[in-house]
């Protein structure tokens, strides 16, 4: 693994993109060199109810021979909200206009949490556009809701404490304090439209379409997955791999991002 002194420049920038929904904000990384002519464009989806901020550690270093576009979901981070609570095939619709804005005919895309079934649900939408699948945390339909998050707002701020201390329970080891805080500022912001999200997500019928993806598609096991939903997941993609990173914990983005980039480097690059 390249040091840091080895590694290649990488360009990191934010923009945005317009959408069905308005603007869709984007943070993106490349290298020196442009990153077109080097690999398939990655696309990264981020976990809620957070923002494209979690792949702040990763993007520089896959950024090196790609380029890399991590967007904040519709109503999460800087992207403007939908006017009313879509479905999975909505969101999956407003990213679908960024590739299109972009131009890009073909992407790989990289999913996390709910932000998984996002990529998914582009991938089956766009057979031809989207090349291979990263998946990592994909949740069934099945599977028992997670607490509501935002926590509703209190008039005397409790709902502060009991957000944060949501946050803290998912930390991860080694993850900072000041990466957390971040994303617990996230949370904040996103509000009724993370929730939104959350629940097109969990209301997303896996069973039904993940049997519709055709493409290439890795599963990255860190070690909070359980075996029995692992299982569920894989016997439902017809071209499916595995991953198993048992070192990795929860904020493994932020805390591992070498390992990350590795793993999906080999699978995108094989």
């Amino acid at each position: 693994m390249a040091n840091e002194a080895e590694r290649p420049v990488v360009n990191l920038r934010r923009a945005y993109f317009e959408c069905r929904y308005g603007q869709l904000h984007v943070r993106t990384s490349f290298p020196s060199t442009g990153g077109f002519d080097e690999r398939t464009p990655l696309v990264c989806l981020h976990e809620l109810p957070r923002s494209s901020r979690s792949f702040a550690a990763l993007l520089p270093v896959i950024g090196t021979d790609r380029s890399v576009y991590a967007c904040d979901t519709p109503g999460c981070g800087e992207s403007e909200p939908p006017p009313s609570a879509p479905s999975i095939a909505d969101y999956a619709g407003a990213i679908g206009d960024f590739l299109d804005a972009l131009r890009l005919r073909e992407a790989d895309v990289f999913g996390v949490g709910a932000g998984a079934v996002l990529a998914a649900e582009l991938a089956i939408a766009r057979p031809k556009g989207v090349r291979r699948l990263v998946l990592a945390g994909l949740p069934l339909a099945a599977a028992a809701a997670p607490d509501a998050r935002p926590v509703p707002p209190a008039a005397d701020g409790s709902h502060l404490l009991a957000e944060w201390q949501l946050s803290l329970a998912a930390r991860g080891p080694g993850e900072a304090l000041g990466a957390l805080a971040a994303g617990f500022a996230d949370e904040l912001k996103n509000g009724a439209a993370a929730a939104w999200a959350e629940a097109a997500a969990r209301a997303w019928p896996a069973a039904e379409r993940l049997p519709l993806v055709s493409q290439r598609t890795l599963f990255l096991k860190p070690r909070e997955v359980s075996a029995e939903s692992l299982a569920a997941v894989l016997g439902l993609l017809s071209a499916a791999s595995l991953q198993e990173l048992p070192a990795l914990g929860p904020g493994y983005l932020a805390t591992a991002p070498d390992a990350v980039a590795a793993a999906v480097r080999r699978f995108l690059d094989r």
